[in-house]
């Protein structure tokens, strides 16, 4: 197991660095002006940002709302015996629920729990993993559908959030593995 860590500390090392190099070398290769491009995405990202900030809002606002109320609380015991039950921490509900929702409203839920239980802690290590495997489904979905007009999501929120389901379980599971 040991290997495994070690292997996995050296990997991440190089991982970022060779994004941010490789891309543009890649398309410098490709002859893509590479500087022009960037600066034209970073305009396009300003307008879809605009156009996003009520649908941001509205999730930011009813996320506050049910945190506020005690539903959450609510939920999180009510959870308890059936999450216990395949091994998933109870004190990782709040993350669950918020995640698919919002990606900031997820980031403020780890740095609660940082404070709460230490930034070595198991949970907290489990909430990040889940916090960088998982999608802002409905952030997603809401935002970017209704930026382009989407009405009909079909599949997407289905197969959304069972990939989130799935990668939150095996975050747990693999941190566990790791480190527990």
């Amino acid at each position: 197991m040991e290997t495994v860590r070690n292997l996995i500390d050296l990997v991440s090392v190089f991982v970022l660095p060779a994004f941010i190099i490789g891309f543009p070398i890649y398309g410098l290769l490709k002859k893509v002006p590479v500087y022009e491009e960037f600066v034209e995405g970073a305009k396009e990202g300003f307008t879809v940002a605009i156009k996003i900030l009520p649908y941001l809002v509205a999730i930011l606002f009813a996320i506050g709302m049910f945190r506020a109320s005690g539903a959450m609380d609510f939920l999180t015991q009510g959870l308890r015996p059936v999450l216990s039950f395949i091994g998933f921490p109870s004190e990782l509900v709040p993350m669950a629920i918020v995640r698919p929702l919002t990606g900031s409203g997820s980031a403020a839920i780890v740095a609660e729990m940082i404070q709460q239980y230490g930034e070595d802690s198991l949970l907290v290590k489990m909430a990040a993993t889940m916090f960088g495997s998982t999608e802002t489904t409905f952030y997603v979905i809401a935002v970017y559908f209704g930026a382009v007009q989407v009405k009909k999501t079909r599949h997407a929120v289905p197969a959304g959030l069972f990939a989130d389901i799935a990668a939150m379980l095996l975050a747990v599971y693999i941190v566990r593995l790791l480190f527990g």
